[in-house]
């Protein structure tokens, strides 16, 4: 089915000729400021790996550049993210947005920037539930699964740890309500007790009435569906400080450096989750980020790398630049039937759809878009133990 809707080699030649421009600009809007700021910077360098290595190919639409242009979308503001998502697009003239990172701020782009000006976007993080609906005139894709899966795989952890008992804390937006929603629904579905599920707000001095509340319910771990440079940390704090919860439970927006630094080995013995794969791909990747300086673990790198990837492979599956003819292809280019495609072989991926080939690009996160453009998703299982963010598994 996807030679169908691929042009032939021949076809492509001639497209790839009309529409080849001398160079072309990505956006990579994420949250540089505000609660995932130390996410960002791991995100944005995998972005913007991929977009220097197909830059560098020669191999796009007949030689056409590629370079990034980043945007700020604080995680939080919607207004001054789709600010930058407007700079991006009237004043950079993007071709094709990265991002963006909070599901909040994501929601609020897609509608009001991205679909009125046909722009694709690809997120590498947002993962609200409530993105799998959106009308997105098929324009939003992300390479991160939904919340609707991880609030699963987060019970599952929990219940083979042996704990049947917990209370959940979320940041009061749409990731944290989300997946606090998915996650006690799977987790008394699997036979669990949520004691209380409360919302906190971020950037209060002082967390200790919620905490109070909740070490009041009970439970014998506390889930924190918050922001690990926000009030995720101060919860936890404060949680410490009290003696209210001794081990906690971390989803994907709490899973960072940032929380071993903050709390090191006084969190000894909690464990989480966030999307990740020991597949190869992802092998090779961290291998690549470590030799251009940065960290291939990182949360969402991966992701990032894969979004700015597909969207350039899309672009050459199209023969064209433009968001409205590419968005069809991106689903074409992520899955099989094809050569499979890691990272570091963009350069191939580029020569074989050129020459009217199918690829199924597997990337750095085992790449598989369902429905409409979904990932299908995979999870690391991690821990601390001695101070140190450990990985238990993956799922």
């Amino acid at each position: 089915m996807k030679k169908i809707l691929m042009a032939s080699a021949a076809t492509m030649a001639l497209a790839g000729a009309a529409q080849a421009q001398e160079s072309i600009t990505l956006g990579v809007i994420l949250g540089f400021t505000g609660p995932l700021e130390s996410l960002a910077p791991g995100m944005a360098m995998g972005a913007e790996m991929a977009i220097a290595e197909v830059s560098e190919s020669g191999l796009l639409l007949d030689g056409t550049t590629v370079t990034a242009v980043r945007g700020d979308s604080t995680c939080i503001d919607s207004s001054a993210a789709n600010a930058a998502a407007e700079r991006l697009i009237t004043s950079d003239s993007v071709s094709g947005i990265v991002g963006a990172d909070c599901s909040g701020v994501t929601t609020s782009i897609l509608t009001n920037v991205a679909v009125p000006n046909g722009m694709v976007m690809i997120s590498p993080s947002a993962t609200s539930p409530a993105l799998s609906t959106m009308e997105d005139d098929g324009l939003f894709f992300r390479t991160a699964p939904s919340d609707a899966r991880q609030g699963v795989v987060m019970a599952d952890i929990i219940m083979e740890r042996g704990i049947d008992t917990v209370a959940v804390t979320y940041t009061n937006n749409d990731y944290g309500l989300g997946l606090a929603d998915s996650f006690a629904s799977a987790f008394e579905a699997a036979g669990g007790t949520v004691t209380m599920v409360s919302a906190h707000e971020d950037g209060r001095a002082d967390y200790s009435a919620e905490v109070g509340a909740l070490a009041s319910a009970g439970g014998d771990a506390l889930v924190v569906a918050g922001y690990v440079d926000q009030g995720g940390s101060g919860i936890i704090q404060a949680a410490l400080d009290t003696g209210a919860f001794e081990t906690f439970v971390f989803p994907d927006g709490m899973v960072s450096q940032a929380l071993i630094d903050n709390f090191g080995s006084d969190i000894d013995g909690s464990f989480g989750q966030n999307p990740g794969t020991d597949s190869e791909g992802a092998n090779i990747y961290q291998s690549m980020a470590s030799d251009e300086g940065f960290d291939g673990t990182s949360p969402f790198s991966a992701e990032a790398y894969d979004a700015a990837a597909l969207i350039l492979l899309a672009m050459q599956a199209a023969g064209s630049t433009n968001p409205g003819d590419y968005a069809q292809h991106v689903m074409d280019v992520a899955n099989a039937p094809g050569e499979q495609i890691l990272p570091g072989e963009l350069a191939r991926g580029l020569e074989l759809i050129a020459a009217g080939e199918d690829i199924d690009y597997v990337g750095a996160s085992a790449v598989e878009l369902i429905g409409g453009g979904e990932s299908a998703g995979n999870y690391r299982e991690i821990e601390i133990e001695g101070g140190e963010l450990v990985v238990a598994g993956f799922r």
